[in-house]
């Protein structure tokens, strides 16, 4: 199935590319996010019309993006959960968990952002998390896991 790219779709394509996906991977994600349209003469001529407006709203978002990177920079935040011996989490801390501490520290962090390639975190310590914000913006932030007293 071929497409045209409405925003840059990371290890896909830029702005525009005429690219070919599984036909799946197109009408169950690409389309209905309004990342793609079908590569239809009728689409490419509406891309082409609207290229500009496109352009503006993909640096835009870039900018937004960049912006909170800044904010977000050298942020920590401390999370608090019930600890048994050597420091083992009852549970876990996961992604949700770390949005939620983000965003009551007055800087706003979606779920679908936080990057933790290794999994939950079940120990208590201070661990590097990755916060994936646009296809080409990412910031380190830093999470501590602290046991309640």
């Amino acid at each position: 199935m071929q497409v045209i790219l409405l925003n840059k779709v990371e290890n896909l394509g830029n702005l525009g590319d005429v690219v070919n996906v599984k036909p799946g991977y197109g009408r169950n994600f690409l389309i209905p996010t309004g990342k793609a349209a079908p590569a239809t003469e009728e689409n490419r001529k509406a891309f082409e019309a609207r290229r500009a407006e496109y352009e503006r709203a993909a640096s835009d978002a870039l900018a937004e993006a960049e912006a909170r990177r800044d904010r977000l920079a050298g942020l920590t935040v401390v999370i608090t959960r019930k600890v048994g011996d050597e420091g083992k989490l009852f549970g876990s801390v996961g992604t949700l968990d770390i949005a939620e501490a983000f965003t009551a520290a007055d800087a706003a962090v979606k779920k679908s952002e936080v990057r933790m390639p290794s999994g939950s975190i079940r120990q208590t310590g201070s661990y590097d998390i990755s916060l994936h914000l646009h296809p080409e913006v990412n910031v380190d932030v830093k999470v501590e896991v602290v046991g309640e007293e």
